[in-house]
């Protein structure tokens, strides 16, 4: 077995839905072991949310939990039981992290907040994920990834003038927010070996979409100023052509407006004669050229060739450009191929599927995905067994409704 990054490392993972387990992922992915915890019965939510396996909506065939839990080992306690935060906290002594995404209240009316668990481990790192962080007058409430984009600014900025703000597809938010757990977390656990004892981190979904640079920093910036700020711009407004438009096989886009880059453009097309009509600062600025431009040039030579054919000729020419891929290009990408990027693991339910792979390379910090996400109380025999339990007494404790 190679050593990873975070080979020897303990990680305690009370989390679900997605940012948590994508901070966690990241640790079992580089070599953590990553204990999960979940419900008995039920399990993390994400097991019910889709895409599904064939779409069948069976609680271990999510496409999204099967991606966030991968290296994990998992484990079902009810730690709304006596025993089951007895058993919580043996497994904390032995710990070097715990990641826990509940609201603020929960750990410490569980009797399981930082205070305690630091005494029973003073060398823990607990870091507490949650919509609004552990203080504040918001920290109880309750959000949704598109909650949390909208009050953070970035919304207001997104989508057409004449209408309502606009988020962004699918959980941005979330997966920021998983990643700035775990980068916290990893510098946490390097401060520990320095210090010699860790620290409980809070981390504010809320915050973190203000210490990123989507749109609203700069206009926060202006308005202390100003006191104003932006309205929404419509689209295609810029100058020509710029964005993505229809080709032969899909859609394709490229960044080729203005005075410096029509040139490329026009040479592209193998017609430089274009810069003297479409080119100068003039035409660049009126509506009606730009419409003549695309619908009686553009599109047509566009509608002519395939993503590939044009993202061959803009590479010539010195554009910025890539073609649209969906999800069959996104696995069949040569690319990602001669890279090694996709890896097929083995899940006894799903069989064999391809997984996305690292989101970096280094030697000495392998990315390695060892094993599929667990089945829902995959590992209470190996957890409970090493911790001294025998098959009687785990056979007792899931009875009586503790695992």
């Amino acid at each position: 077995m190679v050593d990873q990054g975070l080979t020897g490392i303990k990680v305690l993972d009370l989390t679900w839905h997605i940012a948590g387990p994508y901070c966690t992922k990241y640790m079992a992915d580089s070599g953590a072991d990553v204990i999960k915890l979940e419900r008995p019965g039920s399990g993390d939510p994400a097991r019910n949310l889709p895409p599904f396996f064939k779409d069948d909506p069976h609680p271990e065939k999510s496409g999204l939990f099967l991606h966030l839990n991968t290296n994990k080992r998992g484990i079902t306690l009810n730690l709304k039981t006596e025993t089951g935060r007895t058993i919580f906290k043996e497994l904390v002594k032995d710990s070097d992290l715990l990641v826990e995404s509940f609201r603020p209240h929960v750990m410490p009316d569980l009797g399981l907040g930082y205070e305690v668990l630091e005494k029973l481990n003073p060398r823990l790192i607990m870091v507490s994920i949650s919509s609004f962080g552990q203080t504040g007058p918001y920290k109880e409430f309750k959000a949704t990834d598109m909650i949390i984009y909208g009050m953070g600014g970035a919304m207001f900025w997104t989508g057409l003038p004449e209408r309502e703000p606009l988020r962004l597809g699918g959980t941005v938010t979330s997966c920021q927010v998983g990643v700035m757990a775990a980068t916290a977390a990893m510098l946490a656990l390097y401060g520990a070996e320095k210090r010699g004892y860790g620290e409980h981190i809070d981390v504010s979904a809320y915050e973190v979409t203000r210490g990123d640079i989507d749109r609203a920093s700069t206009d926060l910036t202006a308005y202390q100023y100003c006191g104003d700020y932006d309205e929404r711009q419509a689209s295609g407004t810029i100058q020509y052509p710029y964005g993505v438009y229809p080709c032969k096989d899909g859609f394709f886009d490229l960044a080729g407006g203005g005075v410096v880059f029509f040139p490329r453009v026009a040479r592209m097309l193998g017609r430089p004669e274009l810069t003297r009509d479409y080119g100068t600062a003039e035409a660049q600025a009126d509506g009606q050229r730009k419409e003549e431009f695309l619908s009686s040039i553009f599109q047509p030579w566009l509608m002519e060739r395939t993503r590939n054919e044009l993202w061959a000729a803009a590479q010539k020419a010195n554009i910025l450009s890539g073609p649209i891929f969906n999800s069959e290009d996104l696995l069949e990408d040569p690319h990602y191929r001669k890279r090694n990027y996709w890896q097929e693991i083995e899940h006894p339910v799903t069989g064999k599927l391809l997984y996305p792979g690292a989101p970096y390379r280094a030697e000495g910090m392998a990315w390695d995905i060892r094993s599929p996400a667990p089945l829902l109380g995959q590992h209470n025999g190996e957890v409970f067994g090493a911790m001294g339990y025998s098959e009687e007494e785990i056979t007792k404790l899931k009875e009586d409704g503790v695992i």
